[in-house]
């Protein structure tokens, strides 16, 4: 059977809500992340979430390509649009712009500084850093969202399933994000959606 490795509260919430979505029937593994025992290691070299697994061992990473791949399993879903379309582009665009500049550029070095320095004394200037390139990175998302109800195509999409989980990774710092109200009114659109309940649900996280 095709799995979906995840681990609670990390990015892989938003492949585990594609999932729900889509009503794809893809068993859901809980592993635990940083640990030398966990699971994850056998599955995916890298030690990371999301990972998935499809019958005949194929290993597919990363929610870029899970995500879309996903999608393509139920072919007209309004999670996605049809290949060669101008829609599909963007919410790739997106996709790609949520992996590299939110996630990598700017969650990473916040939250784990030590990746970038092995001096302890460092790792403020770069937390601090990393959260003004995190507010860039959300102001830009907040001025596309002005007269948007959602990021592409006025429609759920996978880039919304994705950026929902960041927003409520903001909460947790607060500041200048808690004035970011088009950010604020997607969370909670993307809250109230029954796959996110039941993801949240499922991943202890309400």
């Amino acid at each position: 059977m095709t799995t979906l490795f995840i681990s609670p509260g990390a990015c892989s919430l938003a492949s585990h809500i594609a999932v729900l979505e889509l009503g794809l029937p893809i068993q859901i593994e809980k592993v635990a992340l940083r640990t030398p025992d966990s699971p994850i290691h056998a599955i995916n070299p890298l030690g990371r979430v999301p990972a998935l697994q499809l019958d005949d061992g194929t290993l597919i990473t990363e929610n870029s390509a899970i995500l879309p791949y996903l999608a393509d399993q139920v072919p007209g879903t309004p999670l996605f649009a049809p290949a060669g379309s101008a829609e599909r582009a963007q919410i790739q665009s997106w996709l790609g712009y949520l992996a590299a500049e939110v996630h990598a550029a700017s969650f990473r070095p916040l939250n784990r500084p030590e990746r970038y320095s092995a001096d302890a004394a460092a790792h403020p200037g770069i937390r601090a850093q990393a959260q003004v390139q995190l507010l860039q990175a959300f102001q830009h998302i907040e001025r596309h969202l002005q007269e948007r109800q959602w990021l592409v195509g006025e429609r759920f999409t996978l880039a919304d399933a994705y950026l929902g989980i960041f927003t409520t990774w903001l909460l947790r710092i607060g500041g200048p994000f808690a004035e970011l109200q088009a950010i604020a009114r997607l969370r909670e659109q993307w809250r109230a959606r029954p796959a996110v309940q039941q993801a949240l649900q499922a991943e202890g996280l309400l």
